[in-house]
């Protein structure tokens, strides 16, 4: 595959992406919510993967009805959440590698997430990796959260790069939307969600790992050429 322009930066997802993030949030709201005599199904999580809290907020308020305590069950599942998750294991592979490769080219980089700034102090300061980004843009930063662009546009705009000479690496299907909406070259590199052929249609690549994403710019360096190679 080609990629249509050459890259100029590169805005990272955290959750499910440089973090192992979302299966131990998976486990936490599922105990919670089976705490609390709720049946939270697995495709109604799947759902939530890259949302804003807002949008989750609707989704969970529209399945169960207007009665439904959703700020107990999200309150429940993050002290669960921080109870079972362990910060030394948790980077994702190919995190450190893919950023030693963009020091090694002088690409600069930054986070667009979906969780608050206190979640990225929390899960990336101890592993050693937050202070080799850039820029980070945090729930707060922009108006709309994923699907909506605004999240890649302001991670773009603090960077000094326009979007579309941006690479964006995304775990979720709401993200890669955002990202192809930001007019980002989108690659998804799953984490729980697979990728749909509409997934297909919006990203340029779909990664195994970000192992993949570092061959790949590597590969693109050497040759001086815009190009995706396996």
């Amino acid at each position: 595959m080609v990629l249509p322009r050459p890259v100029s930066a590169v805005v990272f997802d955290m959750d499910g992406l440089l973090i192992d993030t979302e299966v131990v949030y998976r486990e936490a709201i599922m105990a919670a919510a089976a705490a609390c005599g709720v049946d939270l199904p697995l495709w109604l999580f799947h759902r939530m993967i890259g949302a804003p809290i807002t949008q989750n907020r609707e989704l969970l308020m529209a399945h169960y009805g207007e009665g439904f305590d959703f700020d107990g069950l999200i309150e429940a599942a993050t002290h669960r959440f921080h109870d079972i998750f362990a910060l030394e294991d948790r980077l994702k592979a190919g995190v450190v590698e893919l950023l030693d490769h963009l020091d090694e080219a002088g690409l600069p980089r930054a986070i667009a997430t979906s969780s608050g700034h206190d979640s990225v102090e929390r899960h990336l300061r101890p592993n050693g990796v937050l202070d080799r980004f850039h820029a980070v843009v945090a729930r707060g930063d922009y108006v709309n959260g994923k699907p909506a662009p605004d999240p890649f546009l302001a991670a773009a705009r603090r960077l000094g790069v326009a979007p579309e000479a941006c690479l964006a690496l995304e775990d979720s299907h709401n993200g890669i939307r955002a990202a192809h909406a930001a007019g980002m070259m989108a690659v998804m590199v799953p984490d729980l969600l697979e990728p749909t052929e509409e997934m297909r249609a919006l990203a340029v690549a779909i990664a195994d790992s970000l192992h993949d994403v570092r061959e790949w710019l590597a590969a693109a360096r050497s040759s001086s050429s815009p190009s995706l190679g396996e």
